[in-house]
């Protein structure tokens, strides 16, 4: 399978401050790629850099023809703007190109009522600003989704929602998916591959490789306790 993603010594610094350090690794075409790590280990900043918004070392190659969309951890915008979600899309349809009937079809692919999309941003609940922020992706047709914290903020039913959403998406659509969490047991039932980024050095394979008590110990720096269920 062809990697739609190299990555090659990357190195991010900011002043003297280096905050990524020789990381490589690459993204198989249609895998899932979860990506893990202690609070401040500079997971997001990896995201900037893929998707070139902060200065890097090394080498990011990215097969030809990609169409990245991202969806961020948090969006800085005032939730109390009198900005209906239907604004929201409507702007990116006019950048993007996209028609009306693409902004409903990217409502339907994240199972959002188009009533619940004509409500000011503000009343949205955290699970419904999330799939507005990933239809909002869609609007570019992306072949490579590359997510940010899809459950921040999002109370644990709403979340399960939210991951089986990107995971029917990536199916259907035959997406690569680049994600970063916290959930380690969907990381363990989704993800093609891992990369932690840690307290050390990086690591980087197979889930059952990665999720170990040992290895994630060592990448968090504090011992963890987990049950692997076969089911």
């Amino acid at each position: 399978m062809a990697n739609v993603l190299e990555v090659e010594h990357l190195r991010v610094s900011f002043g003297e401050n280096e905050v990524l350090g020789d990381l490589s690794f690459a993204v198989p075409e249609g895998s899932v790629l979860a990506v893990i790590g202690p609070n401040g280990s500079g997971k997001t900043v990896l995201f900037q850099a893929l998707i070139g918004s902060v200065p890097h070392q090394g080498t990011i190659r990215w097969s030809e023809g990609v169409r990245l969309g991202y969806v961020p951890q948090k969006l800085d915008i005032e939730r109390d703007l009198p900005v209906t979600g239907a604004d929201f899309l409507r702007a990116k349809a006019a950048i993007s190109g996209a028609s009306h009937g693409e902004i409903g079809r990217a409502l339907s692919l994240v199972g959002l009522e188009p009533g619940a999309a004509r409500k000011p941003i503000g009343t949205l609940s955290g699970g419904q600003f999330q799939r507005l922020l990933l239809a909002f992706a869609l609007l570019a047709h992306p072949n490579v989704l590359l997510f940010d914290e899809p459950t921040a903020g999002v109370d644990e039913r709403g979340g399960e929602r939210i991951y089986e959403t990107i995971r029917r998406l990536q199916m259907e659509e035959r997406m690569t998916l680049l994600l970063i969490s916290h959930e380690l047991s969907v990381v363990y039932r989704y993800a093609t591959s891992v990369l932690c980024i840690g307290r050390d050095h990086p690591c980087f394979g197979a889930p059952k490789e990665i999720l170990t008590p040992e290895m994630i110990a060592s990448v968090y720096g504090a011992p963890v306790k987990y049950h692997h269920h076969d089911a």
